[in-house]
């Protein structure tokens, strides 16, 4: 029996539950047939019109990506949008969509918990908890400790080099001692109140905002912004 949508998109819900994605984000399903056959499955970060013109030409019937198309409420499908004009590709190519993102970031072993592993941190644990008492580590983001504490700097130089990064963003005083380390992957300002609540001297994100940046500084929490992409 031909695999279908429906196989590839239960299985990729045991590894990332949607119910783990954040109450703002468009995850699962969003575009497609559940019951199409699937010979071929595409990955990719983010849908543009070259990717979208790969998986037609690649004849996959079901693209992976890891931001979700649409993200918001699109009104009109037309191709004078971005969206609209991915949209309208994929769908006359029949190309289904699958989006997990944030529920991703912060699966069992998703971004936000590799990159704790990458910068060897003890006692990981969900920055923001879900509050789910029989699940206790599931949750948003994380949160660690580097055993022994260690200089920002040299957790500067474990990111780096786990990502693979040739620069490095860093908002603080490298000879700052870091003993917690908080994480949430992208655009994650929302985070760090967590971050202070935890009592983080340390907080790797995807990218900030000036005011952000100033709110940390005000916190003493140093912050690692290695980029969306990284």
């Amino acid at each position: 029996m031909m695999m279908t949508v429906r196989d590839v998109t239960q299985y990729l819900e045991s590894l990332a539950p949607s119910t783990l994605a954040e109450s703002w984000d468009n995850v699962g399903l969003l575009l497609g047939d559940f019951d199409q056959p699937v010979q071929r499955v595409m990955t990719c970060l983010t849908l543009t019109d070259e990717t979208a013109d790969e998986a037609r030409e690649r004849e996959a019937q079901l693209v992976v990506t890891h931001h979700p198309l649409p993200f918001r409420p699109i009104n009109q499908v037309t191709t004078h949008t971005l969206p609209g004009r991915l949209v309208w590709k994929l769908a006359s190519g029949q190309v289904s969509v699958f989006s997990a993102h944030t529920a991703f970031d912060s699966a069992a072993q998703g971004i936000n918990h590799r990159l704790a592993d990458g910068l060897e941190l003890t006692d990981v644990r969900p920055l923001r908890p879900a509050g789910d008492e029989a699940n206790p580590e599931l949750g948003s983001g994380r949160v660690g400790v580097c055993d022994p504490p260690q200089p920002l700097r040299e957790l500067a130089r474990r990111l780096k080099s786990f990502l693979q990064l040739e620069h490095l963003a860093v908002v603080g005083q490298l000879d700052q001692i870091v003993s917690r380390v908080a994480i949430a992957c992208g655009a994650a300002d929302e985070f760090l109140k967590d971050a202070v609540e935890q009592e983080c001297d340390a907080f790797v994100l995807g990218e900030a905002r000036f005011h952000t940046l100033l709110h940390a500084q005000a916190h003493n929490v140093s912050l690692l912004l290695p980029g969306h992409f990284a």
